[in-house]
């Protein structure tokens, strides 16, 4: 996913790439999902994708970290 999402981001493809970031929140663990608001414009897509992108990136690192620690 990690993947899909970088390449469609660095396409220019921001709303497939909002939904990216959508399905990675999904599969966290729900203490470490982020609340993340529907994209309801596509030209909003690329800001929400700023706002989000770090904050999710870091989720994922420490769901990996925890699951190392198991």
């Amino acid at each position: 996913m990690n993947l899909a999402f970088d390449s469609a981001n660095n396409l220019g493809q921001y709303v497939a790439a909002g939904r990216i970031l959508f399905q990675m929140n999904e599969v966290l663990p729900d203490n470490l999902q982020l609340s993340l608001e529907e994209i309801d414009d596509p030209n909003s897509a690329k800001s929400f994708i700023l706002e989000n992108e770090s904050n999710l990136k870091i989720a994922i690192r420490e769901y990996r970290e925890s699951l190392m620690l198991l």
